[in-house]
């Protein structure tokens, strides 16, 4: 057995290897103050940031969980590993050989059974790499080269090709001192009638690496007719490879995705390539599995569900990408951040979008475009005749149940009225009750049967007597509506820079602030008289007339925000202005059309005539919002 390390090699591992350093391998890191380091914590599930690093002290702890410790005990636990095992993997990464007490140095079969595995999976992958430029391996330079890569992007990404014979790998390895049941336990190798076999044989190769950059895997790629394999053939779960909980490309993308709180989600080992390549180095993609939790875990600690955090998902455009943007809606809700959807013009991925129109037509593909939940249900309410009354209330019936999975009360608001325009119910506020109702009946695992919330009248009459949709007695920081997002940073233009927003602003109902809180705030600067020409006491004129200290309490937060913007000027005061207008043209016209579809071929023709005119007048003027921006309010 192996001997047992020397305690001052030990000290001299925690030494050299920084704490954050190894801890931000796995998570996003942002100043706690004091020296210290905050993040999502990788052992519990949690909304805000309770781990800390201390960097000076080389320790870590979680407020919410109570884990702690130093750097090994933190790869450790969330490696897997055993004592040694770690110790092993720090010394490797420091450059640092160590001693044992029994029988000096460590040989090779000692090794903890993990970095035996991730060892012989290293070796695989050079293996494949030297392959690729043998003779044989030509159909899988010509499958890359027709897909628009050279030989720096299969480098970059380690592409190699697996030899076509039976044990090609299997005898390279056994050279390499690893057993057969080391090779099987691998997944680089299989059971034959006369012993180990290459799993891998005559396919193209993509190394899996977790997230702290180690190969755990391999993504094998069909090359030949005569193979009967699947299209791509995944390595099996091993103790390190577990599909649901690899991503492919995290370990490129990683620090861009810490940085621009962003990701994009592709569908394969190509697409991930191609979207690099064009510029967009975030992408990543599951290996072989539907995207899920535990792959949402991994972009949570990423993204440190921060409010501007972004997830842009690439589906294809047929059916079975259809299919796997609703499963990924249905995990939505465990996102803190806000979820799109892109789907290229003809249907194609990015690498065949690549291929066709340039890296600028890859790079604008992920630029977001419609909100996952619109996507999602439109796919619903699309399967019905929305002429007939039958059919809008068996879309309503799907569609509602969804909207009520979500979580954020001001969300599923706003959702549910956008719900209602897609069928062409024009009675909103019916599908909004209808949405909560089921929401609640969920929430009490089906046995309460409705009634209006509890609070509603309250929170209310809270914020004044707004017109304006039922919703939470306050906005939450990290509101996931784009909407609602806008109206905020809208409102914060118009209390601190209002000659910016002038005299437009004074212009807006608070029905087009889809947030009863800031349906509020607009009140107040109404009150007060208005944003234009604000004279010196404005800002106390505005709190002033807050109908009480929660809608004061928010014009006061309101007015100190940060605002999003590099630069603070007229251009982007008037972009939030016509954001604000256009979203509320665009629901007036979803409401417009349900009166068009309720009204039918029997409606009255005066009324008839009447809502087509008002259709055709809000559609000019959203064109021409959109057309022409500001200039057009």
């Amino acid at each position: 057995m192996a001997g047992r390390i020397n305690d001052d090699d030990v000290k001299a591992v925690r030494d050299a290897v920084p704490i954050d350093s190894v801890v931000s391998e796995y998570l996003q890191l942002r100043n706690a103050g004091g020296g210290n380091l905050k993040g999502l914590c990788p052992f519990h599930d949690e909304k805000s940031p309770s781990f800390q690093v201390s960097p000076s002290k080389g320790l870590f702890h979680c407020f919410g969980c109570q884990e702690g410790g130093d750097t090994i005990a933190f790869v450790m636990k969330i490696d897997h590993l055993s004592f040694s095992e770690t110790v092993e993997r720090l010394a490797a990464k420091a450059g640092i050989t160590l001693r044992y007490e029994e029988g000096g140095y460590n040989p090779g079969h000692q090794r903890g059974e993990r970095i035996r595995l991730i060892e012989a999976h290293k070796i695989a992958a050079e293996f494949y790499v030297a392959q690729l430029d043998s003779p044989e391996a030509e159909i899988g330079r010509k499958f890359l080269a027709e897909r628009g890569f050279d030989q720096a992007a299969a480098e970059h990404f380690g592409v190699g090709y697996s030899p076509a014979g039976w044990d090609h790998l299997t005898r390279f390895l056994r050279g390499k001192g690893f057993s057969d049941k080391e090779l099987i336990v691998s997944g680089l190798s299989q059971e034959g009638r006369r012993g180990p076999i290459d799993r891998f044989r005559g396919r193209l190769m993509w190394p899996i690496r977790d997230v702290g950059g180690e190969i755990v895997g391999f993504g094998a790629r069909r090359l030949r007719e005569d193979d009967n394999g699947p299209k791509y053939l995944n390595t099996p779960e091993t103790p390190v490879y577990k599909k649901s909980q690899v991503l492919y490309g995290v370990d490129l993308a990683k620090k861009e995705i810490a940085k621009t709180s962003r990701a994009v989600v592709v569908e394969g080992y190509t697409d991930v390539m191609a979207c690099h390549l064009a510029g967009v180095t975030t992408a990543i993609a599951t290996c072989g599995t539907a995207f899920g939790g535990d792959h949402i875990k991994i972009l949570r600690r990423l993204l440190m569900d921060n409010g501007s955090a972004r997830v842009i998902f690439t589906f294809d455009g047929d059916a079975a990408g259809q299919k796997a943007a609703l499963r990924a809606f249905e995990d939505d809700q465990k996102f803190a951040a806000e979820t799109y959807i892109a789907i290229a013009p003809d249907g194609m991925d990015p690498c065949e979008l690549r291929l066709a129109k340039g890296d600028d037509a890859v790079a604008d593909l992920v630029e977001p475009r419609t909100p996952l939940f619109e996507f999602a249900l439109r796919q619903i309410v699309n399967r019905y005749d929305l002429d007939t009354p039958a059919g809008r209330a068996a879309a309503l019936d799907e569609a509602a149940p969804v909207v009520a999975k979500i979580k954020n009360v001001a969300s599923q608001h706003e959702v549910a009225v956008q719900l209602a325009g897609l069928v062409g119910i024009l009675d909103t506020q019916f599908v909004v009750r209808r949405v909560a109702q089921i929401a609640r009946w969920q929430r009490g695992g089906g046995k309460e049967q409705g009634g209006p919330q509890r609070g509603d009248g309250r929170q209310q009459r809270a914020y004044g007597e707004v017109q304006a949709p039922s919703g939470p007695a306050g906005p939450a920081l990290n509101l996931r509506s784009p909407a609602h997002r806008t109206e905020r940073e809208l409102l914060k233009l118009a209390l601190q820079y209002p000659a910016l927003v002038s005299p437009a602003f004074d212009a807006y109902g608070t029905d087009e602030f889809t947030a009863p809180p800031y349906a509020a705030v607009r009140q107040c600067v109404q009150d007060a008289g208005g944003a234009d020409g604000a004279p010196a006491d404005y800002l106390d004129a505005v709190r002033e007339a807050a109908p009480n200290d929660t809608v004061r309490a928010l014009v006061t937060e309101l007015a100190v925000e940060t605002i999003f913007a590099k630069t603070i000027d007229e251009v982007y005061a008037g972009a939030q202005l016509v954001q604000v207008r256009l979203r509320a043209v665009d629901r007036r016209i979803r409401d417009v059309q349900g009166s068009l579809a309720r009204l039918g071929a029997h409606g009255d023709d005066e009324r008839l005539a009447a809502v087509q005119n008002e259709l055709w007048v809000l559609t000019q003027y959203g064109q021409s919002l959109r057309n022409h921006g500001a200039a057009a309010l």
